[in-house]
């Protein structure tokens, strides 16, 4: 399973999204130092769910680093995140 494939899977289970973008920006970084060139190294992540429902940024960030802990621990070395209640959700379409 790629990597791209893991994060929507376990974000999917831990949060039941509204709305998921699971984005591989790994190609705009490719040569960077820390890079490793696996070609799934840095990603960008947009979920809607209602899991954050009352959460602040810091926290609903947190929850989405607890669910990818393992990936983030070796295979990810970068994660840009936003992460949205329902409400908030439609208000950023």
């Amino acid at each position: 399973m790629t990597i791209e494939n893991s994060i929507r899977e376990k974000l999917t289970q831990a949060f039941a999204p509204e709305a998921l973008d699971v984005v591989n920006d790994s190609h705009h970084h490719a040569g960077h130092a820390g890079s490793p060139g696996t070609g799934e190294s840095h990603f960008t992540v947009k979920v809607v769910s209602a899991a954050f429902d009352g959460k602040s940024r810091v926290e609903r960030h947190r929850m989405v680093n607890a669910v990818l802990a393992d990936e983030l621990a070796g295979k990810i070395h970068a994660l840009a995140i936003t992460a949205l209640s329902p409400e908030e959700g439609k208000r950023a379409s």
